[in-house]
């Protein structure tokens, strides 16, 4: 698979190697496309799978924005995770596990954040709740990017 995904991707690196270098490159394409992905999930699932009515799970009802990121995260959290750890950040040496938890927590960190967000967003602002997500990703992504290169995916001097 990642050399599926090396050879969709690094023939496009020449037109950016004046400005960034390969592993920043394959940063913002591999984070482009699952952030493309879960804002796609997170349509389809407020619009077509929800048709932006509450989740009634019997014992919690969850708004439709919610879930639908809820359903988001289920499908970008395992890809994020694969392509980061073999497309992107190759030279870390920490433990599999190690990564896993650390990116787990810069994740939490970045759901945290998406939550409180959409809420203000979308119930006290009255925005729409795609243009919110859209919005409140870009600055997710940058927050992700500091901490998955240097915390997430770093390495350990030997």
């Amino acid at each position: 698979m990642r050399k599926f995904i090396l050879s969709l991707i690094d023939p496009f690196y020449p037109v950016f190697r004046s400005v960034m270098d390969l592993q920043t490159y394959r940063y913002g394409v591999c984070g482009a496309g699952n952030t493309s992905l879960d804002i796609l999930v997170y349509f389809l699932c407020y619009n077509v799978f929800l048709q932006r009515e509450a989740l009634n799970l019997g014992f919690i009802t969850i708004s439709p924005h919610i879930a639908a990121f809820i359903g988001g995260f289920l499908v970008s959290f395992p890809v994020g995770f694969y392509v980061m750890r073999t497309i992107v950040f190759t030279e870390s040496n920490l433990r599999g596990r190690t990564q896993l938890v650390r990116y787990f927590s810069v994740i939490v960190l970045n759901l945290v954040l998406n939550y409180t967000l959409l809420k203000v967003f979308v119930e006290y602002l009255g925005m729409f709740p795609t243009v919110s997500k859209i919005i409140i990703t870009f600055f997710a992504v940058l927050v992700s990017y500091l901490l998955q290169r240097k915390f997430s995916f770093g390495t350990i001097k030997t």
